[in-house]
């Protein structure tokens, strides 16, 4: 059946191409943090563990919600590991370092990385007509930035 929700058609194919980026960002960025989860080391390793955990359980539902909000907007959302790789802008953890600074930095950079790009993507929405993935974007961009936050703390 035909998605009719007050967006041509054009612009929604436009906006879905930008979530699936999304998408793939947010799995990259949520399979970096599963590995400073799974693989830090140290005398912090235990209060380390378990921030992890908690962002990438937070990152988790942003997927799910991303991939729902394609599907809203009439799309089919990318769900192949190879798809994701193809799409994302994020560079996936290289080296054997596995103490909890390098993580963080490596996290905090794809963090505000992600912040700084749905900035333009909630904008270029909201051109195409979409005020409903501008506002969706604008959302995610906050809980990144509340993310990178946490981390950078961490950092001080």
């Amino acid at each position: 059946m035909k998605t009719n929700i007050g967006i041509p058609d054009k612009n929604r194919q436009q906006t879905a191409d930008i979530l699936s980026i999304v998408l793939a960002d947010e799995h990259v960025l949520y399979m970096k943090t599963r590995n400073a989860h799974w693989n830090v080391r140290g005398r912090d390793f235990h209060a380390m563990h378990l921030f992890f955990e908690s962002q990438y359980k937070e990152l988790e539902g942003v997927i799910d919600e991303v991939a729902e909000r394609i599907k809203s907007i009439g799309y089919d959302a990318p769900g192949s590991l190879a798809a994701m790789l193809k799409l994302t802008k994020l560079k996936e953890l290289s080296g054997d370092d596995r103490d909890s600074v390098t993580f963080i930095k490596a996290l905090l950079a794809d963090h505000e990385t992600l912040t700084r790009e749905l900035r333009k993507m909630a904008e270029k929405c909201q051109d195409l007509g979409d005020d409903g993935s501008n506002d969706f974007l604008i959302g995610l961009l906050q809980i990144h930035e509340k993310m990178a936050w946490m981390l950078r703390a961490s950092l001080e």
